[in-house]
């Protein structure tokens, strides 16, 4: 048989990330226009250098030891989330980040994301191992606990507030619930409890704004007035999204070319950038990049002989396409603005950080798929 190294990698995912890299620079230098800060691409650099060293790292201990040691990385990251409201500095009325000297900030709730998938791939694996065949009270004790996994990090980063990341927490649970096999009746409860409680808070927001703020609050009224902008394509930000897009084309502006301001254009609307400069075509390519990204993890997870890498790679998959969904439709008004980063494109060392660290996670499960095969 042959040696396979532990620190061989999937080169066509390699090659995806090389890629990824570089449309990430170019497109972030041609946000720099609109900002002041001038030294993003030089920091996007270093972010990613320190994500290629996680990976080593990651790849250097192996998957075996996270998945053991899921429940204590649950509880750091719970910790961490606790202690935004002790250490962490109000920034644009949110406390998501800490301020690390000489780095820049840290946002626990994107390592959150990553921490979810990890434990939930181990519980749902301890969960199917036990029987095949479960009863409706054993599915249902087993989906209370997962509401309460989930449920811990998705009220503490609500009250960040970063409504966004708690979207992500969700559908990542659903994803990997899904592929788990669990009855299909579950979700049709789960999908008609949400359409109600949503259904009415959308009814009296609209009906009654005084009823509202004085049931609700008024941070979470303005939090909902926010992401209902996008249904009336209304907003300063979403319009220059708009024309920056529209006035991209077929084939774009060129690079460094954005014609018009709009806010964050190098994290949440960093693809309205992308299109500007690149137009209809290029922006096709990208969105093509991504889904073949997908269905490249996809494969992998199927020839995965382990069932926590199977239920982690349907977990990431989930986070990935619903953030790329999420991300370049609320540039174009259908979505909500909900402050998501493009993966791997947008600027920012959490988001960066937390996608390589996951990219070392799947390294490590197409090795031991290539030793399986072996």
């Amino acid at each position: 048989m042959k040696k396979i190294s532990k620190y061989k990698v999937n080169n066509w995912l390699l090659i995806f990330l090389f890629i990824f890299l570089a449309i990430s620079f170019i497109t972030i230098n041609s946000a720099q226009y609109l900002i002041p800060d001038n030294d993003l691409v030089i920091k996007q650099a270093l972010w990613y250098l320190a994500g290629f060293i996680l990976i080593y790292f990651i790849m250097f201990i192996g998957n075996d030891i996270i998945y053991r040691n899921a429940w204590i990385l649950y509880i750091i990251g719970i910790l961490s989330l606790i202690g935004l409201f002790f250490f962490g500095p109000e920034i644009n009325n949110a406390q998501r980040w800490y301020l690390i000297p000489g780095i820049g900030t840290i946002q626990p709730s994107e390592f959150m994301k990553i921490i979810l998938i990890i434990v939930l791939g181990t519980m749902i694996h301890k969960f199917n191992e036990k029987s095949s065949n479960h009863s409706l009270m054993e599915e249902f004790k087993f989906l209370v606990k997962v509401a309460i996994i989930v449920g811990i990090p998705s009220i503490l980063t609500m009250l960040q507030p970063d409504t966004g990341a708690v979207f992500i927490y969700l559908f990542i649970a659903i994803v990997m619930l899904f592929i788990a096999g669990i009855r299909y009746r579950w979700f049709i409860i789960l999908f008609t409890v949400l359409g109600f409680l949503i259904g009415s808070i959308l009814i009296i927001y609209s009906t009654n704004v005084d009823l509202f703020i004085r049931i609700f609050g008024t941070d979470f009224f303005l939090r909902v007035d926010r992401l209902l902008d996008w249904s009336n394509q209304t907003g300063f930000q979403l319009e220059n999204s708009m024309v920056s897009i529209g006035t991209g084309g077929l084939f774009g502006m060129g690079a460094n070319s954005t014609p018009i301001y709009f806010p964050e254009p190098q994290t949440d609307f960093i693809f309205a950038v992308f299109a500007n400069n690149f137009g209809f075509l290029g922006s096709f390519l990208l969105i093509g990049l991504f889904i073949t990204f997908s269905v490249k993890l996809i494969m992998l997870a199927n020839k995965s002989n382990n069932l926590t890498n199977k239920y982690i790679i349907a977990g990431l998959v989930g986070m990935l396409i619903y953030q790329q969904f999420q991300n370049i439709g609320m540039t174009f008004g259908i979505m909500p603005i909900t402050g998501i980063t493009l993966p791997f494109i947008s600027y920012g060392g959490s988001s960066l950080l937390s996608y390589m660290i996951m990219m070392g996670i799947v390294f490590n499960i197409s090795n031991s798929s290539i030793r399986y095969s072996n």
